[in-house]
């Protein structure tokens, strides 16, 4: 069949990274949706800078390329301007982790009714390897050859505590489990995160140990505390599947309520009468 999801754009991607099963996951999740219901016009995409960004090239969506770390802003934007729609972003570890954690920590915070995908792979893999803050201690690469010196970042746990209210793990290698999952957080209302386990062939090849270590969460943590826990487990397994789902207010509906900027607005002329008016 015709993979009408796919651009002509040329996949440089360095063979058998993990980007290819996201990028596999999230076509198989864009079907899923317009099964249940949301329209392909409807599901709007966003990326930062890094490997994970060309993703955006590889999709025939709807979207913006947005800067490093700033994908999670831009979406906030794109929900706020169309409330219909149904926004996701994809970053890097270094893009959600580093130079955007700070508008991770917000939209969680806040529950705005985003999804964001990050690729994990423990790397700045496009710049040549640096370590980031998922990257492990004793990682090595071009800019820390006796190793890094960093424990690393828990990702998960640092979302719950800031106030997300869909938290899952997914591995690159479970292309069918990744989409369903991807599916739940996108039809989820309120901040959605997906950490995605993303080997690097290159400078993080993590497939061994993912293919060995990695179980499928047998049932949703019930509580807060009982997530808290799943999430900073560091036993022989590698939990992956929906850590936390929690229903709250969203940001936009407690900001504007109904109100729809774009099937709302005041008609052009009618705003210019009101200007004339005031002025």
């Amino acid at each position: 069949m015709p993979d009408d999801l796919s651009t002509s754009a040329e996949n440089t991607w360095c063979p058998g990274c993990g980007n290819f099963g996201i990028l596999s996951a999230f076509k198989k999740a864009a079907r899923k949706l317009e099964e249940r219901g949301i329209d392909r016009e409807h599901l709007v995409i966003c990326s930062g800078i890094g490997c994970h960004g060309k993703i955006f090239d590889y999709l025939r969506l709807n979207g913006l390329y947005s800067l490093h770390g700033r994908s999670m802003a831009t979406v906030q934007g794109m929900k706020l301007g169309n409330p219909d729609l149904k926004v996701v972003a994809f970053a890097g570890d270094g893009d959600a982790y580093g130079e955007g954690i700070s508008h991770m920590i917000y939209a969680a915070k806040r529950n705005a009714d985003i999804t964001v995908i990050v690729h994990d792979n423990g790397a700045y893999a496009l710049t040549a390897g640096q370590f980031s803050p998922t990257s492990e201690k004793g990682f090595k690469g071009p800019s820390l050859p006796n190793g890094s010196v960093e424990e690393p970042l828990n990702p998960l746990a640092l979302m719950l505590e800031a106030g997300a209210s869909f938290i899952a793990r997914g591995f690159a290698g479970k292309i069918d489990h990744l989409s369903d999952l991807m599916v739940e957080a996108i039809l989820h209302e309120g901040f959605s995160v997906i950490d995605v386990l993303q080997p690097s062939v290159v400078f993080n090849n993590t497939y061994k140990e993912y293919n060995e270590r990695t179980a499928i969460i047998a049932q949703t943590p019930r509580s807060y505390e009982d997530a808290i826990r799943l999430a900073k487990d560091k036993g022989t397994q590698v939990p992956i599947g929906i850590f936390y789902q929690v229903s709250k207010p969203v940001y936009h509906k407690e900001l504007m309520g109904s109100w729809n900027p774009v099937r709302d607005k005041t008609a052009r002329n009618d705003r210019l009468k009101k200007i004339k008016e005031i002025l």
